[in-house]
């Protein structure tokens, strides 16, 4: 009997972020390495980049459903958040908001309804958020509701990773994420793909990619979060960004040779999302 394959879905966050990381995520697209993607709907020229997709064979998109970067979609997300001048604060902040009341679930049911509508040109296969943000207990049971609302099968259940090493901001991290997956999973109902790559968020590197392969078990989907694209100094003009952030190193990662080689080492295929 043959053994069973390892179905691995790579999954480009932030497609819309900047035009550059957008180019890059499609380079990795066309070249193979990559088999989905997730969209910022609300990227100010979000509608040229969407035309970019069109054509893109074997690349399943979704939405990167956000709270915490750029501006609202929504007027009234937009003047609930006038002390941030009508943009998404962090997502400490934001967390604090929607914990608080300050705002609203039908508020953050509106704006995530404009951008899951604003890529309703694409066949929508999954969503997840930006800085995972969907993964409050709060607000998990609704990106179910959204999900099932626009037909949409698949929705990220982030877990915590424990590889050394971690300072106490990653401790913090993991603690957090690992309380709210334990929550959130009795809400999901479907086979899931399992989640790689939070400990390594942008800034995949092969060491990792090697120890986690090892670990992957035959029959079972995975879905390994990644940050390809280009960098352009004229684009991305927020320093802090670059250090959490190596988009050119994880697009020539995942072209690389030496990671293909690890795809057959490990019986790994490369898959979209279930149907």
């Amino acid at each position: 009997m043959a053994k069973a394959t390892i179905d691995l879905i790579i999954n480009a966050d932030d497609y819309g972020y900047y035009p550059c990381v957008s180019k890059g995520i499609l380079e990795a697209a066309k070249s193979g390495a990559l088999t989905a993607t997730g969209i910022l709907a609300n990227s100010p020229d979000i509608a040229t980049q969407l035309q970019w997709l069109n054509g893109i064979e074997k690349l399943d998109v979704g939405v990167h459903l956000n709270l915490t970067c750029g501006r609202p979609l929504t007027e009234v997300m937009a003047v609930k958040l006038e002390n941030w001048q009508g943009q998404f604060p962090n997502a400490y902040v934001m967390s604090r908001l929607l914990l608080t009341g300050k705002i609203s679930l039908a508020d953050v049911k509106s704006e995530w309804r404009a951008q899951i509508e604003t890529c309703q040109s694409q066949k929508l296969r999954f969503l997840n958020s930006h800085e995972h943000i969907h993964m409050l207990p709060v607000l998990f049971p609704l990106v179910l509701e959204l999900a099932y609302d626009y037909g949409i099968k698949h929705v990220r259940l982030t877990q915590a990773e424990w590889f050394a090493p971690f300072g106490m901001s990653a401790l913090i991290r993991n603690s957090l994420m690992q309380t709210m997956h334990l929550i959130n999973q009795r809400h999901h109902k479907i086979k899931k793909p399992l989640f790689l790559g939070l400990s390594r968020s942008g800034k995949l590197d092969y060491d990792y990619l090697t120890t986690i392969f090892s670990k992957l078990k035959p029959g079972q989907s995975y879905e390994l979060m990644c940050h390809p694209g280009h960098f352009s100094s004229t684009e991305i003009s927020d320093t802090r960004l670059l250090a959490y952030h190596d988009w050119e190193g994880e697009l020539a990662l995942l072209q690389s040779p030496k990671v293909h080689d690890l795809y057959e080492k490990f019986g790994i295929r490369l898959s979209p999302y279930p149907l």
